[in-house]
């Protein structure tokens, strides 16, 4: 628009000065070899601005020819290219409506002229998987790695397909094709530590727990559960191997996590079976001094035996704080179990249905009352226990 502006400018420009330029006409002469061109200055300017207006003719009529050429040579790829949009479009619904054979047909056509035939292959691939296709699926993962930069997403995908059929042997020979590090994608980490819990592989686990920290791949809660349940398994199957490796295994953990209850007390069960009864029973002495716990009342019972008095009178010494609090009623009344003593079980036990009334709680306290001979109030508490359930 501007251009012609311009054109129009320029004429009305010549158009004022024309009578000015015709009253001096001037002489122009031009030689070019055995041609020679005799005119007026106004009659070469105009000579000027119409071949100036034919050059731009013609080059309009060469790019419109070329363009007509070009436009009927590549047509029929526009044509493909446009059908792919709205095939990719379909299957885009389809997956939404989770209409998987109709999101697997379409995706499939529109990943053959499609502008990111990856996203289609993806989402064919998907498609498939969940109608059971699993030769389809592959095929189209098949395809899509062919691209050097979804090798890695390809692999991803496999790994976590596999997963789902419980096929966890090929899932792990892939994930370790992937070789989980600090520098890998969350995707692939995430994997891993799916993967690892599946089958079980706590060591491996273990090595990535500073990565998950790191990366922060987990919330707290979860990370610390994770943390926990990988450290005791390993602790349990280290006190089945040797006291060498049960010993190495609990160096191994950070300052924090022998403070753990849990850990604690799987390490202390370690213990016992080597006959270090004395060590377990100072490491649980000192945290019940710090940090007394429920999964420390909880473990107490099978930790402890009869004769150690020690222990049992530093938890006899928590009654002032822990009065009510069920989990450490529980523990005592299952120490004087283990030492006979029935009355004080007795009146632990009515503590507990006091505090926290239970179907357990009024089972436990009716079958101490019935062997102290006390049966109508035995019968009574055992009515209790079924009303409870």
């Amino acid at each position: 628009m501007i251009k012609v502006l311009v054109y129009v400018l320029l004429i009305l420009i010549g158009l004022c000065l024309s009578p000015l330029i015709i009253g001096q006409s001037g002489y122009v002469y031009i030689a070019v070899g055995e041609y020679q061109i005799e005119t007026s200055l106004v009659a070469a300017v105009v000579g000027l601005i119409v071949f100036y207006f034919a050059l731009q003719l013609l080059e309009w009529a060469i790019m419109l020819l070329l363009n007509l050429v070009l436009n009927s040579r590549y047509l029929p790829t526009k044509w493909r290219q446009k059908a792919a949009k709205k095939h990719t479009l379909a299957g885009a619904l389809a997956i939404a409506e989770e209409n998987w054979p109709a999101a697997e047909t379409a995706m499939a056509k529109g990943a053959q002229q499609g502008e990111i035939p990856l996203l289609n292959l993806f989402a064919a691939a998907r498609a498939a998987h969940h109608q059971g296709k699993t030769t389809a699926r592959d095929h189209y993962l098949t395809q899509a790695e062919k691209s050097p930069v979804a090798k890695t997403a390809v692999n991803t995908s496999r790994a976590r397909y596999f997963i789902k059929q419980g096929e966890l042997s090929q899932a792990r020979a892939i994930v370790d094709k992937l070789e989980p590090t600090s520098k890998s994608s969350e995707p692939v980490l995430k994997l891993a530590i799916d993967l690892y819990q599946q089958q079980q592989d706590w060591q491996a686990l273990k090595l990535l727990l500073p990565i998950i920290v790191k990366r922060k791949l987990l919330s707290d809660e979860e990370l610390q559960t994770l943390s926990i349940k990988t450290n005791t398994i390993l602790l349990a199957e280290a006190a089945k191997i040797s006291e060498a490796e049960l010993e190495k295994c609990w160096q191994w953990l950070s300052k924090n996590d022998r403070k753990q209850d849990t850990l604690l007390v799987a390490y202390a069960h370690g213990l016992n079976g080597f006959n270090r009864h004395a060590q377990a029973l100072k490491l649980l002495s000192k945290q019940l001094k710090t940090a007394p716990s429920t999964t420390l009342f909880s473990a107490l019972p099978q930790l402890i035996s009869a004769d150690d008095t020690d222990i049992r009178n530093l938890l006899a010494r928590l009654e002032s704080t822990h009065e009510n609090d069920a989990d450490y009623q529980i523990c005592l009344a299952k120490l004087a179990m283990q030492q006979r003593d029935a009355k004080q079980a007795k009146v632990h036990w009515q503590n507990v249905c006091r505090i926290a009334p239970s179907r357990q709680s009024w089972l436990s306290l009716a079958q101490i009352q019935e062997q102290l001979g006390e049966n109508t109030a035995a019968a009574q508490n055992y009515r209790k226990a079924a009303n409870t359930m």
